[in-house]
């Protein structure tokens, strides 16, 4: 998923959690769960975000056709920095994670130096699935010694959200169709902005500087180097990659003619952002409508709408299911991965929380394809989100990736509260090499 989802909590919660849930192991500690295979087994299953993955459904589904099997999901309202702070610390310890545990794209490179601590799914029958994944999703799940890492959930197929009522208000087009010719390129959407701005004084036209600038930071890469701050052999190269000296240029741009909220995505003066409508617009990635939904509440349904993003391609999140060796129930664990995973799971989780599916079964499905969203004033969503899923270009992301981005997100987020854009350039390159390092 993934993400999705509210991705910061303070890092006190995170740690609390894990001395917590250190005392018990995560795979189930009862009696219960020392069982074999034909008695009771506890399935413990950790993911993050405050509207998980969808799964409440299969997990009666699979409980019902395995009677000797319980699941237990953890996380759900845990943001993703927090979660991986926990789960990084439960694999190197070798005890508390769950018996499936969710691996966001933007970290499961780091992972790949703990393998070893990752039962290999080729060993469970991974490896007859690999057409079920869109092949770049099934490369990014495995290691480069070729073990099944994980295997993938959802994509994150990009799109923008924009309220229609501000966007009337303000003199712009509403129909979704008008409103993506408005803006082929980010300069016009910049230029879009500044209109919108200028015609209202009480509402940003963005969210926050930092949604934007790793929109498109993570789409110029996919049309450009293909990664973003190491290359590809583990390089830390944030200085010397074009894309991302374009990105933070544009973000900055759109910084200085004041359409960012300067909300920090996922804070909770974020989530009231919706709540009040502060903003416009947002990058919208497949789940991010779920996201949107669940802050804005009933009272905006019928007021979001779904329209083309600016430029070509690009994904924003995405996730993985994977099972520790710390499990005592491995086998049953890699059964239920490929379980929540396969295209009827991921469709579910699509209608569940707007999840994209990674399953060319799964895009291909009426269920998905055919689909709208009636909050969103019955956009075609599966038209616009599943259509070029299968053409994305992933983009590599290097093993500290998330402590990367986070130093360069701050500078951004100085910018916003009037840093010079020079100064905090530099200041992005220092922090992120010595967070990279």
């Amino acid at each position: 998923m993934s993400v999705p989802i509210r991705r910061r909590r303070l890092a006190a919660i995170a740690l609390a959690s894990v001395a917590m849930i250190a005392t018990t192991s995560a795979c189930g500690s009862d009696d219960s769960d020392s069982g074999s295979s034909d008695g009771p087994i506890k399935l413990v299953v950790d993911v993050f975000g405050d509207q998980g993955f969808g799964y409440d459904e299969l997990y009666k589904q699979y409980e019902a056709e395995h009677p000797n099997v319980k699941i237990e999901q953890r996380g759900k309202g845990l943001g993703l920095t927090d979660y991986n702070t926990r789960l990084t610390q439960q694999i190197t310890a070798g005890a508390g994670a769950g018996d499936v545990v969710a691996l966001e794209e933007g970290t499961i490179v780091q992972f790949y130096a703990q393998a070893n601590k990752f039962v290999n799914l080729a060993d469970h029958g991974a490896n007859d699935l690999k057409s079920n994944y869109l092949p770049w999703k099934w490369e990014q799940g495995t290691t480069p010694d070729g073990a099944v890492l994980g295997l993938g959930t959802d994509v994150g197929s990009m799109a923008l959200c924009y309220r229609s009522d501000l966007f009337k208000a303000a003199g712009l087009p509403t129909d979704r169709e008008e409103v993506g010719a408005l803006w082929p390129t980010w300069d016009q959407f910049i230029a879009t902005g500044q209109k919108f701005v200028a015609a209202d004084k009480k509402h940003k036209f963005v969210d926050s500087a930092t949604n934007f600038y790793n929109v498109v930071l993570m789409q110029t890469a996919g049309n450009g180097s293909g990664y973003t701050y190491y290359d590809k052999s583990n390089k830390l190269v944030i200085g010397e990659n074009p894309d991302v000296r374009t990105a933070y240029d544009l973000t900055t741009k759109m910084i200085a003619a004041g359409l960012s909220n300067n909300l920090q995505s996922f804070s909770n003066e974020w989530n009231a952002g919706f709540k009040n409508g502060t903003f416009a617009t947002i990058a919208c990635p497949a789940w991010m409508t779920g996201v949107i939904k669940g802050q804005a509440g009933d009272s905006a349904a019928g007021k979001w709408d779904v329209a083309k993003a600016p430029g070509n391609g690009g994904n924003w999140g995405g996730s993985f299911l994977a099972v520790p060796k710390s499990s005592k129930h491995a086998k049953e664990a890699a059964e239920l991965v490929k379980f929540l995973t396969s295209a009827k799971g991921q469709i579910e989780a699509f209608k569940k929380v707007g999840n994209l599916p990674s399953s060319p079964q799964a895009l291909a499905d009426p269920a998905v394809a055919d689909s709208t969203n009636e909050y969103f004033t019955n956009a075609p969503v599966g038209k616009i989100f599943a259509a070029g899923a299968s053409e994305l270009k992933p983009v590599y992301l290097g093993p500290k990736n998330q402590a990367v981005r986070t130093a360069v997100e701050n500078t951004l987020r100085a910018v916003e509260q009037g840093k010079p854009a020079a100064e905090q350039w530099e200041a992005a390159l220092k922090n992120g090499e010595a967070a990279g390092k």
